[in-house]
Formats: structure tokens, C-alpha cells, sequence
């Protein structure tokens, strides 16, 4: 089944980040908090596997691709599974491996389009995410939850680094021993939420730009168009090059178009009744 063309001002493409997150962490039983996080491609893979159930070999998709090269097997994948499936979708590896928050927003929103197209929006309850995510290995599973125990800890238990870095200094008062332990998550929380606040003003900026360059470029083509020798002289392109190079932004130059047409028109059937 080919994808259907999604334009970039398609709805699809205005599915904000928070949903996208709520989206994929509800469905693959997962706990991501930046777009980021699914750089590797591996979300993606297994997105389409519980859509498509056992398409995905999953066996070789790498959840803990780290480096460019692990991640790009896994796009690898999802792209023969594309292939497979007569999923008409180029997937810009180079970018997406990056890291790009927009990149990688964009190709969610895309794939929670499909996805949506293909089950009506309605979670499979007979797939089950965690099993399908085994099918990796035993050994990658481990080495996985060995990290998240190791990031858990580090945010559960923050340490007040000493001079000679060997963990909590023992000499020093111990009122200011415990205010840096304690005031430790309230920063924490902080810098997350302004990070938050931060990473949403990118993806803002982002969309404007992209927005942007799509409409100078509908309007570039339309210029290029009145500006043909076949067209340059008819009154209709006339118009429209009147609205294109108004120079006044607060006056519509709408009106003045419309009469200039309704002149040319009314002309051609004066002439055509002088000739009756």
C-alpha cells in the first residue's frame, strides 16, 4: 500500500511535539521526552511493525544505537520494510541521524499520519511492544537496562562533587552539604522546564521559517509565470503583478486589480458589440 502525498502544510505537519511524545511513549510502553531521542530510528521501526504486526525484523533493529553508523542500519531497515510495503517515503538519513529536532519532529508527525491512515487512529491491543523489543537479544536488553539503571540513579541520587573528585566532601559545613544536596532537584526542574521552553521557541522559529520559504516560493513561481511572453501582456497577469509589487502594506491593492480587470472586460464587449 503506496503512502498518501502529505504537503508541508498539510494538518499533519502541525501535530505538536507533546502529542507526538504522548503518541509514541502510550504505544510502545516507552518513557521519551525529546523528539530527539528517536534518532535512531529504532521507534520508527518498531512503530511500523505494530501497524503492519511482524513486517518489522525486528531481531535487527538496534535499540541502542548510539553512533551514526548503528543508526543508520536501523533507518536500513525501515527503509526495505518501506520498500516492502510500497511506502512511497524518502528518508533523509543524513539528517535525521544528526539529531535535529525538527527533522525528526517532522518525520514523526509524518509517520503518526500514516499510522493513523492505516488503524484509524486505534492502538493494536494485541501487540505487545516490550516482547517485540526483546526480539533484539537478550544481551542488547541487558546492556539497555544496565544504562537506564545507571541514569536513574544519577537522577535519583545527585552527588556534591569534591576538589579531588572523590565524591562528597567531608570536610565543610554540614548545612551547606545539605542545601546543595537538596536545592540539587529543584535546579534540575528548572533548567528542564526552561529547556522545554527553549527547544518549543526552536520549533516555533522553525516552522515560521519553513512556512515562510514555502509561501516566497508559491509566489516566486506565480511572478515567474505573469512574466512568460504568452502572459505577460494579458490583463489577468497584469493584476496579479499589481498585487505582488504593491508597496503598501496596510491597503490591499485587491480592488485595484479587480477594476483593472472589470475595465479590460467591459472593453472587450463594447468591441464585440461595435462589430455586431
Amino acid at each position: 500500500m503506496a503512502a498518501m502525498v502529505v504537503g508541508m502544510m498539510d494538518g499533519a505537519y502541525f501535530v505538536g511535539r507533546n502529542e507526538i511524545l504522548s503518541w509514541i511513549n502510550a504505544t510502545l510502553q516507552l518513557n521519551i521526552s525529546r523528539v530527539e531521542e528517536a534518532a535512531s530510528g529504532a521507534i520508527q521501526c518498531q512503530m511500523i511493525d505494530m501497524t503492519h504486526p511482524g513486517v518489522v525484523p525486528m531481531h535487527k533493529v538496534n535499540y541502542d544505537a548510539k553512533t551514526e553508523y548503528d543508526m543508520i542500519q536501523n533507518y536500513k531497515v525501515l527503509q526495505e520494510v518501506f520498500n516492502k510495503l510500497k511506502i512511497e517515503k524518502h528518508i533523509e538519513v543524513n539528517k535525521l541521524v544528526k539529531g535535529r529536532p525538527l527533522d525528526n519532529l517532522e518525520f514523526l508527525q509524518w509517520l503518526k499520519h500514516y499510522c493513523d491512515s492505516i488503524n484509524g487512529g486505534i492502538m493494536n491491543e494485541n501487540y505487545n511492544p516490550v516482547e517485540r523489543r526483546s526480539k533484539g537479544g537478550k544481551e542488547r536488553n541487558s546492556r539497555v537496562s544496565h544504562k537506564v539503571s545507571k541514569s536513574l540513579q544519577a537522577n535519583n541520587y545527585p552527588s556534591v562533587v569534591s576538589g579531588n573528585g572523590t565524591g562528597f566532601n567531608s570536610s565543610g559545613p554540614k548545612q551547606g552539604r545539605k542545601l546543595a544536596v537538596s536545592s540539587g532537584p529543584n535546579s534540575a526542574a528548572e533548567i528542564q522546564a526552561l529547556s522545554e521552553q527553549i527547544m518549543d521557541l526552536k520549533l516555533s522559529v522553525d516552522h515560521l521559517e519553513k512556512e515562510r520559504d514555502f509561501y516566497f516560493t508559491k509566489l516566486r513561481d506565480i511572478e515567474i509565470l505573469c512574466q512568460t511572453p504568452e502572459l505577460v501582456h494579458l490583463p489577468m497577469a497584469a493584476a496579479i503583478r499589481k498585487i505582488l509589487y504593491a508597496a503598501d502594506a496596510k491597503e490591499s491593492p485587491l480592488a485595484e486589480a479587480q477594476e483593472l480587470i472589470s475595465r479590460t472586460l467591459n472593453a472587450d464587449e463594447a468591441e464585440v458589440e461595435d462589430d455586431e
